[in-house]
């Protein structure tokens, strides 16, 4: 009776060693290319072949009358990109805008510079957007990023939010 009761106690045991392992491995953050993600000014930059951000990503918050914010940059083709921003609103509001701006990352400086911007309004309405696809020198990092304003001009300060991409390169 005592050694099925040990032969118990152990299986339980290691049991619990294996489940205990199991779940510190769940734990540990990998990066399985052992390389690690340089970040500028909130963007980190990637090889992915796309990026999006989004206000609620928690670059900013929203207020009243803005849902959300969201832009996003996209290889299109050898040496092009496709960039998007747009801004939803909780409900049709008096102004509604985005600007769009997209940076190279410039590796001398370690910052990002702009090369490119777009604005778009609409009144008395509940979203606004713009695209364009560029033409971009390649062997270089790219990202999008926008502001966001929503508001009612009852009742100002208009909301304003931003969004930003991570950098994506560019060959």
């Amino acid at each position: 009776m005592r050694k099925m009761v040990r032969k118990k106690g152990f299986s339980v045991l290691c049991t619990l060693i294996m489940f205990c392992s199991i779940f510190s491995m769940c734990l540990i953050n990998v990066n399985a290319s052992g390389e690690s993600k340089v970040q500028v000014d909130g963007s980190y930059l990637t090889t992915d072949d796309t990026s999006t951000g989004s206000t609620n990503g928690g670059i900013s918050t929203r207020g009243i009358h803005m849902m959300d914010g969201e832009c996003s940059i996209t290889k299109a083709g050898s040496g092009k990109i496709y960039a998007y921003a747009g801004t939803t609103a909780n409900h049709d509001v008096d102004y509604l805008s985005v600007v769009m701006y997209v940076d190279r990352y410039n590796e001398a400086t370690k910052t990002w510079g702009r090369i490119y911007f777009q604005q778009a309004s609409e009144y008395d309405t509940y979203f606004v957007c713009t695209s364009k696809t560029l033409t971009v020198e390649k062997g270089y990092y790219y990202r999008v990023w926008a502001t966001h304003v929503a508001g009612m001009e009852a009742t100002p300060p208009y909301d304003e939010a931003t969004s930003a991409t991570d950098g994506i390169w560019i060959n």
